[in-house]
């Protein structure tokens, strides 16, 4: 469903991705593995347009995506959910999740169809239902959390990019978010590309996953075997932080 081939981009002089290449299957859920700086943000924000490739190819399905914009990207079914959030905060709760929708109100798409969709994201997080009038900003972590997922949703993607979904969250809450995960890949067939700090929970949800170090594909497999795997804790973690790992 999407190939990197050989992708390589630089912020400025700084040579952030290196010949990467990773595919994912429709359908899949791969999580990508590294310590902060390895460049698993850069390969999201490549993908999506916001930070173009200098050199290689990215292809969705049979379409050449590398140098196109990131409205066209969105439109083609790639939905990304940025660290941090980052929702209109002075906006409603309901104002966030149309504006998720703002390329289908363009195309000329009929606002009852949006608005159903609209409550399938309240079915999967019924917290922004009863919200749905409150101001982004002034909500929790969590529920913002939720609300980027459910903006990015109203897209209608094929294909979902996550990134850091679990920063700064609670552990129940985390474990709500990636039950939604799971959910839209079971009744939707959303293919998702998932960066998370808790590489441990990344891997257990996950099919496969790819290591990164400087910006480097270094490991690629299946989630049980990289789930025992030196080498991940070693690149994850750092030499010195192995215990954290088995918490």
């Amino acid at each position: 469903m999407l190939r990197l081939k050989n992708i390589n981009t630089y912020y400025g002089k700084v040579h952030a991705l290196k010949n990467v290449s990773l595919h994912l299957d429709e359908g899949e859920i791969v999580t990508l593995v590294g310590a902060n700086g390895a460049g698993k943000t850069t390969i999201l924000n490549t993908i999506s347009g916001v930070t173009p490739a200098a050199g290689g190819e990215i292809l969705f399905g049979k379409e050449q995506i590398t140098a196109l914009m990131p409205d066209r990207i969105v439109k083609l079914g790639i939905s990304q959910v940025p660290e941090g959030r980052q929702v209109f905060k002075p906006l409603s709760v309901e104002d966030n999740l149309e504006l998720g929708a703002y390329l289908r109100y363009r195309s000329g798409e009929g606002k009852s169809a949006i608005h159903q969709d609209m409550q399938q994201i309240f079915s999967l997080f019924p917290r922004l239902e009863e919200r749905r009038r409150q101001l982004a900003g002034t909500m929790s972590g969590g529920e913002q959390q939720m609300l980027a997922i459910g903006r990015a949703l109203m897209a209608k993607p094929k294909m979902l990019l996550l990134d850091e979904p679990s920063m700064g969250l609670a552990p129940l809450v985390v474990q709500e978010i990636f039950k939604v995960l799971a959910r839209l890949r079971q009744e939707q067939g959303t293919t998702i590309l998932l960066v998370e700090q808790n590489a441990k929970a990344a891997l257990k949800l996950a099919d496969r996953g790819y290591v990164l170090e400087t910006g480097k594909v270094i490991l690629e497999g299946p989630s049980n075997e990289l789930m025992e795997n030196a080498e991940v804790k070693r690149a994850y973690l750092g030499k010195d932080k192995k215990e954290i790992w088995e918490r």
